[in-house]
């Protein structure tokens, strides 16, 4: 974009070269504080007139490498500086003293932790102003052709400098966008910088959300006749057995200033690269113009996506004058069918399927707020171990990298686009730009994610203060309106806490599909009262505890002094349940589609049930240092709680049995230890040191659980989905087996524990890819000397990474410390640790581990770091 140096851009906005912020929406005070600062930075610029050059103290600026894919990683080579830096948007700033990093960056993660903080939000520092900055070089051969910059989210109130030119920014983190970079671009050798100041504000989020370039970066190089950012829209409007049909709009640029006659190849490509469906497109292109270009293409015998085989096709987009390409540009997606029907539930491809499904921050535990794909793909692996077959977004757009996943690994979506609308719940939170963004935001969103099979429903919001106001349904209509007018395929939800109010007002009559969280013992009067709504649970339980954690005798209190919550699976906030609660309505009402759990993973912030008052650190003082969630079935670290190991007896079929708790009672031999034991098998038989202590059938035993009247009247509610024993403690071997049609089928064993004799290291990968950003997570384990874990433990282990690797953060799962994650050491946390080992970017070659701890014999470990190619959608 340009603005004359008189600063008209402040009385008018303007959409030239690509000016993210269109009129209307967009144009509000955020947006009159960046042309205040571009009309300064341009003062400044004409005033002293700085030149191109190398910046001080850079004895090379890196050429950006050229290669034939249209899009590049734009992560390497970038400087850092926390806090402010007058001038730093100036290309003559010297920023050699500054922090050298790769992208993607979280700069609050590295902390440290502070009891002046607030621990809703980790009791990190989220908040304040930094810069990054890229020195760069493009060769001659770029000269002529649209050079773009793209940021798929940084964290946050961006303002971006491309050689003291203000090209736009964007207040929210979690949405990507693209600025065009060429009007002000150098070539042959001399340096262009690139300038990014972000100023999250305190008190801005309920979580942890990061702070920084905490998502990729790219830099596209396109002809000035090219398909448009996020410029494709696939949808399947009829798919059968013998064919489907796969309709295509394409948005075409061209950025010449001359008519253009060229022609749009579309072609679907199998898995293997086979062509299996193609047509041409002529068309003519105006100067400056954008146009759409649908087109129909036939797939005989279609593949389709589905959970157990989620089949991926890809659109190849190609734009071509004569014999020349001049563009290309690739989609993935799938074909499939999938619908929601009221008394019935939800269908997949014509099969009906329950979704069992759990809401998930963003955060990836020790790594922070910062997008790797390997940790992603890590944590929906765990997931899957679970049975779970859908993620809720909680509380906004996620990573690329995530939807890219749930297409590649068969998960369901609901992608979530706000957590707030007009009124806040924090003094400086996303309310404050809703208006002048939410619209921007929100059909960004649509036109990114659109193509994803993965995702079934648009959540346009979460618990909601407008739920009890008389605008509220007004703001659902509107929300609920740009989806349908950018999506059509696919219903909204919204996710609401309070069910009369939302009832009452109109809101839920807003969305497609109702969204009610905690309130299973009314789904049924709900769908009485309302038959044509389909309803379905879109954030349930909430049950909290810590892994390996059991408190005798088994008691329903609300805060446990050593801040540690029983694994028993029986603790939930006034407002919440344990899972058997949602398991009975669900298997009651297979109309309603299915729950999402709250939450999969443990995440940073929210340390619920402690610092319930806000998170003020002088009212629950005894409360520190908990600074992250207990909600998670599996722990920060990605270790599964025993609560896990309960959803998969209910949402797997493959036999399994699991055993709790630990048997390391020293002290109380002869004293009654509840034990429990979690199955989808008919019959479980407990042992203890060889002796059967009886067998259980499934839904034979009946365990009275408290229930806040919140969730149920009664405050009562009576689980049939637990198998109990009371055992007197002997030290030896626990071990159920279980039984399916009178023949063992899974077994489990609990054996107690010696003293603690080593560590024990096992990468979850012994090979990785020697890009810079791969991991292996390695767990470590205190075990004793036969090899048992120490259910205990908390030794002190020490780390040493060397050669082609190094660390890139460690953790245990301890909801309630502040040992830092950027560390060579941790304290095991009840016998395990974490180790995170990350690959050298273009360094092939063994990576040695070692692990070593006082009194313990150590243990090592070998990874191998290879090469791969790089290859980039689009």
């Amino acid at each position: 974009m340009h603005f004359s140096n008189d600063c008209e851009a402040i009385r008018q906005p303007s959409h030239a070269g690509g000016h993210p912020f269109p009129k209307g929406e967009g144009w509000n005070r955020y947006t009159v504080a960046v042309k205040v600062a571009q009309c300064l930075v341009g003062v400044i610029c004409i005033v002293f007139a700085i030149p191109a050059f190398v910046p001080a103290g850079h004895a090379a600026v890196p050429e950006v490498q050229i290669s034939d894919q249209r899009r590049i990683s734009f992560n390497a080579d970038w400087r850092f500086l926390k806090g402010e830096a007058a001038g730093a948007e100036n290309p003559g700033l010297d920023d050699s003293g500054w922090r050298q990093l790769r992208l993607p960056h979280d700069w609050a993660i590295e902390g440290p932790f502070d009891p002046k903080l607030n621990p809703h939000t980790g009791a990190l520092p989220i908040f304040g102003t930094a810069w990054y900055r890229k020195s760069f070089t493009l060769p001659e051969s770029v000269t002529g052709r649209n050079v773009v910059v793209e940021f798929d989210g940084a964290m946050s109130n961006s303002q971006v400098w491309l050689n003291g030119h203000l090209l736009g920014g964007r207040p929210y983190g979690y949405i990507g966008f693209q600025l065009d970079m060429t009007p002000y671009l150098k070539f042959g050798g001399e340096t262009n910088v690139l300038a990014v100041r972000l100023t999250p504000e305190d008190r801005s989020s309920r979580w942890y959300p990061g702070a920084g370039i905490y998502r990729n970066v790219w830099l596209e190089v396109m002809d000035p006749v090219h398909v448009a950012h996020w410029g494709t829209y696939v949808t399947t409007p009829t798919v059968g057995a013998d064919g489907a049909t796969v309709s295509v709009k394409t948005e075409i640029v061209n950025g010449s200033q001359k008519s253009m006659d060229v022609t749009l190849r579309s072609s679907i490509r199998n898995r293997e690269g086979g062509e299996v469906g193609g047509t041409d497109s002529a068309v003519t292109l105006p100067p400056g113009a954008t146009q759409t270009v649908p087109a129909t293409l036939k797939v005989a015998h279609p593949r389709r996506w589905d959970i157990n085989d989620p089949y991926l096709y890809t659109l190849v987009s190609e734009i071509r004058a004569g014999d020349k390409v001049l563009d290309r540009y690739t989609t993935p997606f799938g074909i499939r069918t999938f619908s929601f029907e009221r008394g019935k539930g939800f269908f997949l491809n014509g099969r009906y399927l329950k979704l069992h499904g759990v809401c998930n921050h963003h955060d990836l535990g020790a790594l922070g707020a910062a997008v790797n794909r390997r940790a992603t793909e890590r944590q929906l692996e765990v997931l899957r171990g679970a049975g779970v077959n859908a993620i809720r977004t909680s509380h906004n757009p996620p990573s690329p990298e995530l939807l890219e996943y749930t297409d590649r690994m068969g998960f369901l979506v609901i992608d979530e686009a706000f957590d707030v609308w007009r009124i806040p719940k924090n003094p400086n939170d996303y309310s404050k730009y809703f208006d002048g963004w939410s619209e921007r935001d929100e059909r960004d969103m649509a036109h990114r994610d659109r193509n994803h099979p993965s995702i079934i429903l648009w959540s346009i919001g979460n618990e909601l203060p407008e739920e009890k106001h008389p605008e509220g349904a007004q703001l659902a209509r509107r929300l609920s309106r740009f989806f349908h007018e950018e999506d059509p395929t696919r219903p909204t939800t919204a996710n609401f806490d309070n069910w009369q109010d939302t009832i009452k007002n109109k809101l839920a009559d807003e969305v497609d599909i109702a969204g009610f969280d905690y309130q299973p013992a009314r789904y049924e009067l709900i769908m009485k009262e309302h038959p044509k709504w389909i309803i379905v649970g879109s954030e349930t339980a909430s049950c909290v505890s810590s892994r390996g954690v059991y408190h005798l005798p088994i008691e329903f209190y609300e805060r446990h002094p050593s801040l540690q919550i029983t694994s028993y699976d029986i603790i939930a906030p006034p407002w919440a349940y344990c899972p058997d609660v949602e398991f009975h309505y669900q298997d009651k009402l297979p109309q309603v589609p299915g729950e999402f759990v709250w939450t999969g993973f443990d995440y940073l912030g929210e340390p619920t049930p402690f610092f319930s008052r806000g998170g003020d650190v002088a009212l629950d003082a005894a409360d520190w240092p908990a600074r992250s969630s207990y909600f998670g079935m599996v722990d920060l670290a990605g270790f599964p709680k025993d609560r896990y190991y309960f959803y998969q007896s209910q949402w797997t079929k493959k036999p399994m049995v699991h055993l709790l708790p630990h048997w390391n009672w020293e002290g109380k031999e002869g004293q009654p230890i509840p034990v429990m034991a979690y199955s989808n098998a008919e019959q479980v038989e407990l042992f203890l040191n060889g002796k059967s202590l009886g067998k259980k059938e499934r839904y034979s035993d009946s365990f009275a659980m408290q229930v806040s009247k919140a969730v149920i009247p009664e405050g009562k509610f009576v689980s049939k989905h637990r198998r109990i024993w009371q055992v007197p403690y002997q030290p030896g071997e626990l071990k159920a087996v279980a039984y399916q049609n009178g023949k063992q089928v899974a077994v489990d064993v609990v054996r107690t524990a010696g003293a603690p004799a080593r560590v024990k290291l096992l990468p979850d990968r012994s090979v990785i890819r020697a890009d810079g950003d791969d991991l292996s997570f390695v767990t470590v384990r205190v075990e004793d000397k036969d090899g048992n874990l120490c259910p205990l433990a908390d030794n002190l282990v020490h780390f040493a990474v060397t050669v082609a690797g190094n660390i890139a953060a460690v953790d245990n799962g301890n909801a309630a410390t502040v040992e830092p994650f950027q560390a060579d050491h941790r304290k095991a946390f009840n016998g395990l640790a974490l180790l995170i080992v990350r690959s050298k970017p273009d360094e092939a070659g063994r990576i040695q581990v070692v692990a070593t701890s006082h009194g313990l014999a150590q243990d090592s470990v070998e990874i191998t770091s290879r090469p791969f190619p790089v290859v980039h959608n689009r």
